[in-house]
């Protein structure tokens, strides 16, 4: 499972003995760098950035550390190595070996599954791509570049499946991954969380907790996948998923810590004293975080879902954990609860729990957010802060599945429109919370400084210390 460095394209696939699929990737890798050129980081193409790039896809020593201009890294396909005689664990086709070519009866809906995520992956780069003008510190730019180059890294992951095994159908949906752009009114990304603004470095932070958090379950749903290219694809893509979550939930942590410190030690509760300290006050914190956690819960889909029944029965996308869960893995009979609402009030009804795919994977989520929540919880209290942060009601703000356009409020009661209008700027940041947050924005590009808003990380990376240049200027 050595990988090809000296290949144009790095891989641990053999592609320089599958010519047809080499020249076709080769044919493909322009425009994906006039894509980077286009929407990729603003500003950064002629950094000097000390990346960490994947040289193995073994657990031990996989990243290599250096400094690297981000247009020349070396963007590659790297599977997991292979699980001899592996065999799928769930689904109709239980027990039988693990597919190696696309069966027939499943190219159009793995095929989607594929393009799917494909698509988020170079939408976030869209997404992010203006950030590095207003980084808080040399640690955090670099960071965010690091992001942005696997997240094309991921999309290079899902255009080789595409290439390798759909044909001409898999090369025309890979010319559209690098068509659509976040946000566009005619050619938008395909899933709504992916065409939000990610304006500031608060939002960036959740994004990279709640966003970045729904791309593991996502994942590990995938890795679960019969059809053993993707399962392994989607192995490797983990490892490097786990440092975007890192950022998010250390990233929101040192901005609770630097606020928290300040009401702790100067017993300052007032937003709008925090806020003359140049402070984000932990309020205005809690609607981001009710903001950017309802909109990651509507990624998983339709609390009821046909599709994901389909994919489960197939054997192309599994749940969390699934070779853990203690049933049959085929669902027989099996019921999940999910959420409706009747007499103007939420209540839980039985659903055939295949149908209910979504919302069991969206339950995985909830339960590893509160414990990320959880930890921010005891972060607060050690400095000594009167403040609780608090994870909203699953059908606050939803925007897909029975609960869209549902008014609910944050501790989970239905509420009349006149009451959300009246409460909203309570529960979702306001304009003037926007704005405040983006006063704050501002690079900060001297090695070893940090934004006032935000606490120096405990460690810095690779064993550096926080004073290192983590970005080189001109």
């Amino acid at each position: 499972m050595d990988i090809a460095y000296g290949d144009r394209i790095p891989n641990n696939v053999g592609l320089s003995d599958n010519k047809a699929l080499q020249r076709a990737l080769e044919q493909w890798q322009p425009a994906f760098v006039d894509w980077w050129s286009e929407m990729g980081p603003d500003g950064s193409a002629s950094l000097d950035v000390y990346l960490r790039t994947a040289v193995s896809v073994h657990k031990g020593g996989w990243a290599h550390f250096d400094y690297v201009k981000m247009p020349e890294y070396r963007w590659g396909i790297f599977l997991s190595p292979a699980e001899p005689a592996r065999s799928i664990n769930f689904g109709a086709h239980k027990g039988r070996p693990a597919w190696q070519t696309v069966p027939g009866e499943y190219r159009s809906a793995l095929r989607r599954i594929i393009v799917t995520q494909g698509d988020t992956e170079p939408a976030s780069v869209e997404q992010q791509r203006h950030l590095g003008r207003t980084a808080p510190s040399l640690y955090d730019l670099r960071n965010l570049y690091q992001i942005n180059v696997e997240e094309g890294r991921h999309l290079w992951a899902m255009v080789y499946l595409l290439h390798a095994f759909f044909g001409r159908d898999g090369r025309e949906e890979a010319e559209a991954l690098l068509q659509r752009r976040s946000g566009d009114t005619d050619n938008p990304r395909i899933l709504g969380a992916f065409n939000e603004r990610t304006p500031d470095w608060l939002s960036f932070f959740m994004f990279t907790f709640f966003t970045d958090r729904d791309g593991k379950f996502q994942l590990c749903a995938l890795a679960e996948s019969g059809f053993d290219p993707l399962s392994r694809t989607a192995r490797f893509m983990l490892i490097e998923e786990a440092h975007h979550m890192f950022v998010g939930e250390s990233g929101i942590g040192r901005v609770i810590e630097r606020t928290a410190e300040m009401m702790g030690s100067e017993g300052i509760d007032d937003p709008v004293q925090l806020r003359s300290l140049g402070l984000i006050d932990l309020p205005t914190l809690q609607r981001y975080l009710n903001l950017h956690y309802s909109i990651t819960l509507d990624l998983f889909g339709a609390d009821q879902s046909s599709n994901a029944a389909t994919f489960y029965t197939a054997g192309l996308k599994g749940r969390y954990g699934e070779s853990k869960i203690d049933d049959d893995h085929e669902l027989h009979g099996a019921e999940y609860p999910i959420l409706d609402v009747a007499g103007g009030r939420l209540v839980t009804r039985e659903v055939p729990m295949l149908s209910a795919l979504n919302e069991r994977l969206r339950d995985d989520f909830v339960k590893d957010t509160e414990a990320g929540v959880a930890r921010w919880n005891k972060l607060i209290a050690r400095k000594g802060a009167r403040f609780a942060l608090n994870v909203p009601h699953k059908g606050f703000n939803r925007s897909i599945g029975a609960l869209a356009g549902v008014r609910v409020d944050p501790a989970g009661r239905v509420v009349s429109d006149s009451e959300w209008e009246a409460h909203v700027a309570d529960w979702l940041p306001s304009q003037p919370d926007r704005e405040y947050v983006a006063s704050l924005m501002g690079r900060v590009a001297e090695p070893g400084r940090f934004a006032n808003w935000i606490a120096p990380p405990g460690r810095g990376i690779d064993g550096k210390p926080l004073d290192f240049e983590y970005v080189r200027f001109d």
